[in-house]
C-alpha cells in the first residue's frame, strides 16, 4: 500500500518513519516535509490548503491511505474533502476537529457531556473581559487565558496575579497578539497537579488508548519560562496507577465517546487528552485532535508491532478488537530548539553531529529543518530536532536520549536537561 503523512514537523516524521517500517507499505509520500523526513518518504510541494491538488496526487498514484498530521488543515475540512473524493483519510472532519480550533466549544463540549474540567468563565469583548478581572466575582484562582482559535500552541497564558491576566487579556483581545484566534477568550480556574498527556485512536465507536506520556510545556527547567509546543516527553508515566486508570476511563473515555455520539461527530483519528492530575482527580485541560508533538516522538516507537493496521482501521471504523502493545521499558525525547525560541529566533544554522547519534534504540526526528544550497542540514524553525531513546527502564532511556543530544550541535541551541526527572524522583519515592 501507497501512503501519504501530511505536514513537515516532528511529529510528521515520527508518522512517516512509523509506517515506512510496516511490510504492507510499499511508498511513504509526505506533504512537505522536511530535510529528516527525506530519509524516510518521498517528499512532495504539495500544500494542505489545496485539497484539490492533493486530491489528484491521491489519485494518480492510488494511495491507500492519508495522515493528516496538523491541525490546522482538519480544522478547515481537509479530510471532509478527501474523503468527499473518495480517499480513506486518518483524521476526524471539520466538525469534530473543532474540539480544537475553538477552546470554548470544547470547555462547552465538556460541560454538555460531564467531562471534569476547571470551572471557566467565555469573553467576547475585551471591555467585558477586563471588567471581570477587576471586579470582585474574579478570583485569585481563575488565572489561565486561553486564545479561542488556534495559536500554534502558544495561545495559553497561566498568570502569577490579577495584573498578569488583565496583560494577557489586552495582548489577545487588544493588541491581537494571535489575530483572530484571539477575538474570543477563556479565562478559567488554574489546576494544580501534574499535566498528562493521553492519546487514543478513535473511529467514533471504539476508543483504544495509547501510551500515556508526560510533555514539559516550559521551555526551560524546572518548568520555567513561557509556554511552548513542547520541549521533551516520556513515557510510560509511574504515578498512574490502576485506579487513576479506571477513573480516566470511565469519566473522560467513555464521556467522550458518548459525547461524540450524541452530536453525531465524525471522528476517525486520534484524540489526545490533556489532563492534569489534581488532588480531586483528573481534569481535562484540552482536546487536541491530532497526534500530540513531542508525545508521538515517545508513543511510535514505544509501539510493538505494525501501526498500519491500526490506522486503517482507525479510518475505515473498525477499531473494535484492535489492541495497542508497547515494547518494555520506556522512552525519553528531548527536543533541541533555536535561540530565542519560543521568541523571535534565526534559522539557517548548519546542525552537526546528526550522523554520530542513531541506532537501533536511538532515532532523531526532524521537526524545522532544511537543506542550504550546498546540501547541508540546517535549522529552518523554533523546534529543529526530536531525539528519541528506548532503554530498559526510564533510567537508561534518558541517559542514552542525553548522551545523543550532546553529539549534535547548532548554533544557539537549547535544550531542557530534566526531562523525565520528576518520574524518577516519583520512582525513588514508591
Amino acid at each position: 500500500m501507497k501512503v501519504l503523512v501530511l505536514g513537515g514537523g516532528g511529529r510528521e516524521h515520527a508518522l512517516a518513519w512509523a509506517l515506512r517500517r510496516s511490510a504492507a507499505v510499499s511508498e511513504v509520500y509526505c506533504a512537505p516535509g522536511n530535510a529528516g523526513i527525506e530519509g524516510a518518504a518521498t517528499c512532495l510541494p504539495l500544500s494542505p490548503n489545496k485539497p484539490a491538488e492533493i486530491l489528484r496526487f491521491l489519485n494518480e498514484k492510488e494511495i491507500g491511505l492519508t495522515v493528516i498530521g496538523p491541525e490546522a488543515p482538519l480544522v478547515d475540512g481537509l479530510a471532509d474533502a478527501l474523503r468527499a473524493g473518495g480517499r480513506l483519510v486518518f483524521g476526524p472532519n471539520a466538525a469534530a476537529a473543532r474540539l480544537e480550533g475553538s477552546k470554548i466549544l470544547a470547555k462547552e463540549f465538556m460541560r454538555a457531556h460531564g467531562l471534569p474540567t476547571a470551572d471557566f468563565r467565555v469573553f467576547v469583548n475585551a471591555g467585558d473581559a477586563l471588567s471581570f478581572v477587576r471586579s470582585a466575582e474574579w478570583k485569585d484562582t481563575f488565572r489561565v487565558v486561553k486564545a479561542d482559535g488556534l495559536a500554534a500552541g502558544k495561545g495559553v497564558v497561566v498568570a502569577q496575579d490579577r495584573a498578569e491576566v488583565l496583560a494577557a487579556v489586552e495582548s489577545m483581545m487588544v493588541d491581537r497578539a494571535h489575530g483572530a484566534a484571539g477575538e474570543r477568550i477563556l479565562i478559567e480556574e488554574l489546576l494544580t497537579g501534574e499535566e498528562l498527556s493521553v492519546m487514543a485512536l478513535t473511529d467514533g465507536k471504539t476508543l483504544l488508548p495509547l501510551l500515556p506520556t508526560q510533555d514539559h510545556k516550559r521551555v526551560f527547567d524546572n518548568d520555567q519560562g513561557p509556554n511552548t509546543g513542547g520541549m521533551g516527553a516520556y513515557g510510560p508515566v509511574p504515578q498512574v496507577g490502576a485506579d487513576l486508570w479506571r477513573s480516566i476511563e470511565k469519566e473522560v473515555f467513555d464521556r467522550f465517546l458518548a459525547g461524540i455520539a450524541a452530536e453525531a461527530l465524525d471522528y476517525r483519528g486520534v484524540i489526545y487528552f490533556g489532563l492534569m492530575l489534581t488532588p480531586d482527580g483528573p481534569r481535562v485541560l484540552e482536546f487536541n485532535v491530532r497526534f500530540g508533538d513531542p508525545e508521538t516522538q515517545v508513543i511510535l516507537p514505544m509501539g510493538k508491532g505494525d501501526w498500519l493496521p491500526l490506522f486503517l482501521a482507525t479510518a475505515e471504523g473498525n477499531l473494535a478488537g484492535k489492541k495497542f502493545k508497547a515494547h518494555p521499558g520506556a522512552a525519553v525525547t528531548v527536543v533541541l530548539a533555536s535561540g530565542g525560541y519560543p521568541g523571535k529566533f534565526e534559522k539557517g544554522k548548519v546542525i552537526s553531529g546528526l550522523d554520530d547519534v542513531e541506532n537501533d534504540n536511538v532515532t532523531v526526528f526532524h521537526a524545522g529543518t532544511a537543506r542550504d544550497a550546498r546540501g547541508r542540514v540546517v535549522t529552518a524553525g523554533g523546534r529543529v530536532l526530536t531525539v528519541t531513546a528506548r532503554g530498559a527502564d526510564l533510567t537508561a532511556a534518558r541517559q542514552a536520549t542525553y548522551a545523543a543530544v550532546g553529539k549534535i550541535k547548532f548554533d544557539g541551541a537549547h535544550f531542557r536537561t530534566d526531562i523525565g526527572a520528576r518520574a524518577l524522583a516519583a520512582l525513588a519515592k514508591s
